[in-house]
């Protein structure tokens, strides 16, 4: 199962290719099965246009790296959290120009190469009292939008530098 954990950590998200779907935290089981490989994998929200998109992604990925057959199978519940995204992925997301959430990493549970479910922590969500600039670092910052590009950040802008920005929001 490290080949398929392997394989995963390259498939990347459609709406920010700046993480892989284990960055992201959504891939919550690998599996051998009688009949392939099974991945588990946990939508960001139940609505995510790019679902079908990385089911596909992955299926390819892993059939391309002659571990095939292999299948998806979609869990919502529980439902996925920000606390999923990697440690990795927080630091992706900073390089890439977008704000990481705020909080723990607990998504590092996935990325191990193991076969079995990574941990689920469930927490009560507070709103950053201040979101940093992904650019310059300060926290004069004021939200434009609460929606950015996709449903999951919100558009920003930081007054020290006057860059906008993106913020990947706690969930």
């Amino acid at each position: 199962m490290a080949q398929a954990w392997a394989v995963l950590h390259t498939v990347l998200d459609p709406e920010v290719p700046a993480l892989s779907v284990c960055d992201l935290g959504i891939v919550r089981l690998v599996a051998a099965r009688a009949d392939g490989i099974e991945v588990v994998l946990t939508p960001t929200y139940s609505g995510c246009p790019a679902t079908e998109m990385i089911e596909r992604s992955v299926v390819d990925a892993l059939d391309g790296a002659g571990l095939g057959p292999a299948r998806v199978t979609l869990q919502r519940a529980p439902a996925w959290t920000t606390d999923w995204i990697s440690a990795e992925g927080r630091r992706k997301l900073l390089a890439y120009g977008i704000a990481p959430p705020g909080g723990g990493a607990a998504g590092d549970g996935a990325a191990g190469g193991a076969a079995q479910a990574a941990p689920i922590r469930i927490v009560r969500r507070v709103p950053p009292a201040a979101v940093a600039c992904p650019h310059c670092g300060s926290a004069n910052t004021e939200r434009l939008s609460a929606f950015g590009s996709t449903a999951c950040k919100a558009l920003y802008r930081c007054l020290a530098c006057r860059e906008p920005f993106e913020y990947f929001k706690a969930i």
